[in-house]
């Protein structure tokens, strides 16, 4: 009897020899950089649901593992970032996808003068058994990967990405999250979880999952609607609604109190001092706005002082925060 993971080899080796455009909806736009152009077969293989390149993860060309390869996209821009040899490493257990992926390499190379495909080492791998090295990666990422796994698997996914991040390196996910009840019957159909989606669970879970692993600091950079499970073509009594998230985890020290979550909410103090100073590393200066992680905004919102201002979750989180 087939697994769910050859199934979901199944679907992306398909997916590989003839694109499939509608597997996936990237629900953010195709990053345009200057000096970048996407072949579109690429774009017809971006089998993703967020974008997980963020210029400010990508300084001083950072080593890069990229789990999944799909058509090579996001490979390409993040090479964009870090142009030496083998500085981008794509992974990926269909050999099917791993030959279109070096096939669209040759495609982008004749329409990117900068782009050698030596930027970029593409290696068969499995994402519960990397062949990676311990502590060697600035940067790892996935796009709408994990979602397909089981919980005990995805467990064995986060513990290896853990595992092959240097201190205070970070992991990019982009994943579709559900607030919603998925029936057992959805749950256990080995087609829709290899297209991302029955395998959705709760953000809150979903982080929970990350910072088990050991990751101190997790933000929530987006937060988008994505897909909707409806009872006319899915095996559900009511709408199910999916949005996709786009999490950066960093491979920090877990603080004693508990990892800092940021979910885009802040504090704004507009007392009769100057500033508002918690005495934990806070500093409120007056009616400048403060990115705070949840578990400072509980606290502060916990003092019942009527001059801060917290605001709720705004799920956009940017940098800058408290922590």
């Amino acid at each position: 009897m087939e697994t769910y993971l050859e199934t979901a080899k199944n679907v992306y080796k398909e997916a590989a020899e003839t694109p499939n455009v509608g597997l996936c909806c990237t629900t953010t736009p195709v990053w345009q950089l200057p000096g970048l152009k996407i072949p579109k077969k690429m774009l017809e293989m971006n089998y993703g649901c967020g974008s997980t390149v963020h210029p400010r993860d990508l300084v001083n060309e950072p080593t890069i593992l990229y789990v999944g390869v799909g058509g090579g996209m996001e490979l390409l821009q993040f090479s964009y970032f870090s142009r030496k040899k083998n500085g981008v490493i794509g992974i990926d257990v269909v050999d099917e996808m791993l030959h279109a992926c070096k096939s669209n390499f040759l495609d982008a190379m004749k329409q990117n003068n900068w782009f050698k495909s030596e930027f970029i080492d593409v290696r068969k791998g499995d994402a519960l058994n990397l062949p990676i090295e311990n502590e060697s990666i600035d940067v790892a990422a996935q796009n709408c990967l994990f979602n397909i796994f089981k919980q005990e698997d995805l467990k064995k996914a986060l513990k290896e990405m853990y595992r092959v991040l240097k201190p205070n390196g970070r992991l990019v996910l982009s994943d579709p999250v559900c607030e919603d009840n998925i029936s057992d019957s959805l749950k256990n159909d080995e087609v829709l979880r290899a297209m991302c989606l029955s395998g959705a669970m709760p953000l809150k879970e979903y982080i929970k999952m990350i910072t088990d692993v050991g990751f101190g600091t997790v933000e929530v950079r987006a937060k988008r609607p994505y897909r909707i499970l409806d009872p006319e073509n899915y095996d559900t009594l009511k709408n199910i609604f999916i949005e996709s998230v786009e999490v950066c985890a960093v491979k920090d020290p877990m603080p004693d109190d508990g990892p800092c979550v940021f979910t885009g909410k802040t504090a704004i103090y507009f007392g009769t001092k100057g500033f508002y100073d918690d005495n934990k590393r806070h500093i409120l200066n007056f009616n400048q706005p403060l990115s705070v992680c949840d578990k400072t905004a509980n606290a502060l919102k916990s003092l019942g002082r009527k001059d801060i201002f917290i605001s709720e979750s705004t799920w956009f989180y940017d940098g800058g925060g408290c922590c």
